[in-house]
């Protein structure tokens, strides 16, 4: 099991990897929707019937096809430092005035992205764009764009950029809940650098959950789809017959790097919640129903004394949660949310992940060898409700990355107090130092740090050279990074 696991891994970063050998190495805008939905996306039936020779793929091909952009992100590629001997080399004299200046040297890293506004929203991947310098888009014409960064969720690993362009072609969403087990599909993209490929497959499964997120709050629940699938081919799309949007593609399972069968794709549902957030609000608001649950299987439900496995079973409740003052208890298996069946946990969190905090959906429940129905409103992991647009933080948005407290758990685990890189975008951080996502920050300049407030207040009054030290969670010693602020 471990090793299928680390296929997984080394596939979704297969992109960066197999580029790598390839390369070079020397405002929101409006307030309204960026999703459009197609007419017929209440419908089950994706097959095309064609003119009398079988399956016909072109007319979704032509219509997709101009959506689908090629994106190349400049990644830094500085030096990394964890021992203070060589740091001190680099600094030189100057330490404690700004770094000395080295020649940058950039690394091309690429994949693809689907644009779904005609004002110039485009959705990929967040492993794609990122730690991106600059970030530049080519359409299906070979018309080319810069790109700024709106917003990422490390959760979904999808993510938001935009181009200043107007009528452009987009794609308009299916709903992924009708999508069936069988369904003729497309994956559009680019792999290996090869623009605008296409490639046919079918669905082989749903809510698929394969563990390659590494997000705390990470929502898998792939569709699954035996289409060709390859390293560039991340945050392209997976579209049915009708040539409409029911997936971002992001990973494959591979025991070489290149496509075996099985590539995985995030729901058009869960990508089409999560980009309106990032463009509203500049984050995810994501709501949780506040349980503990496994999958049902034959042990359970014998020990249960259930004759059928449906549903997921509710070890434990959270207290204070919104299951927990719905009335949900652990013992409870939970059949359906809002009427849609639940066949595995992968479901239910990504039936509970397209809500909003403050949204009430009804869960029917069996207790007892008999079904109740609940209604419950949804909370965020605070317990509360309320919907708060991201705060402009002018420290942050010059690092250019999104940081968090640790959590009390993560405080224990490490024993260290400190700050957490939630997300790296274009900034500071990214073009003068390597660090990635997930560093805790736990010093500035030498001097311990407690919290995300302690942090913005330091920084906001340094200028010249700064020193951050810190861990990555599972590697051995402390690394350094140095970068200036004017």
């Amino acid at each position: 099991m471990n090793r299928f696991l680390t296929l997984f891994l080394a596939a979704i970063l297969g992109s960066a990897v197999t580029i790598i050998a390839t390369r070079f190495l020397t405002s929101n805008g409006s307030s309204g929707s960026i999703v459009s939905y197609s007419k017929k996306s209440n419908t089950s039936d994706t097959t095309y019937k064609g003119n009398g020779s079988g399956v016909n793929f072109r007319p979704a091909t032509v219509k997709a096809l101009p959506s689908v952009v090629h994106i190349h992100s400049a990644i830094p590629a500085n030096k990394q430092y964890n021992d203070m001997g060589p740091f001190r080399d680099f600094f030189g004299d100057d330490f404690w005035g700004r770094p000395r200046e080295e020649k940058q040297r950039l690394e091309m890293a690429t994949g693809s992205g689907v644009i779904v506004s005609p004002d110039g929203y485009i959705v990929t991947n967040d492993h794609v764009i990122a730690g991106a310098k600059e970030i530049n888009v080519t359409l299906n014409d070979n018309r080319s764009f810069k790109a700024k960064l709106i917003g990422t969720d490390p959760s979904t690993d999808i993510a938001l950029i935009k181009v200043e362009e107007s009528d452009m072609p987009f794609i308009s969403f299916s709903n992924s809940d009708f999508v069936e087990v069988g369904d003729w599909v497309l994956a559009v993209g680019n792999p290996f650098n090869l623009s605008s490929t296409v490639t046919a497959g079918i669905i082989s499964a749903k809510a698929r959950n394969i563990s390659i997120l590494q997000d705390k709050s990470a929502i898998e629940s792939f569709l699954q789809t035996d289409a060709a699938v390859n390293p560039g081919n991340s945050g392209g799309a997976l579209i049915n017959l009708e040539g409409d949007l029911i997936g971002i593609t992001t990973a494959i399972a591979t025991p070489t790097g290149a496509y075996a069968g099985y590539a995985f794709a995030v729901p058009s549902n869960i990508v089409a919640k999560v980009i309106e957030d990032l463009k509203q609000y500049g984050v995810v608001h994501r709501a949780y129903l506040g349980v503990v649950i496994r999958d049902m299987d034959s042990d359970l439900a014998k020990t249960l004394g259930l004759k059928s496995l449906k549903g997921t079973y509710v070890e434990s409740v959270v207290e204070n949660s919104a299951a927990s003052k719905a009335g949900i208890k652990a013992g409870d298996v939970i059949l359906k949310i809002d009427d849609v069946e639940i066949g595995s946990t992968a479901k239910l969190l990504e039936l509970i992940g397209i809500h909003h905090p403050g949204d009430n959906v009804k869960l029917t429940v069996l207790r007892d060898g008999k079904e109740k129905e609940f209604k419950v409103e949804l909370k965020n992991s605070q317990g509360k409700v309320e919907v708060i647009k991201k705060e402009v933080n002018e420290v942050e948005e010059k690092l250019g990355a999104d940081f968090e407290d640790l959590t009390a758990q993560e405080k224990k685990k490490y024993g260290i107090t400190g700050v957490k890189v939630k997300s790296l975008g274009s900034g500071i951080l990214s073009e003068q130092t390597n660090m990635k996502e997930g560093f805790i920050i736990t010093g500035i300049n030498h001097k311990p740090i407690k919290d995300l407030n302690e942090f913005n207040e330091v920084l906001s009054a340094q200028q010249g050279g700064v020193l951050l030290e810190g861990v990555y969670p599972g590697s051995p010693g402390k690394y350094y990074y140095a970068f200036g602020l004017e």
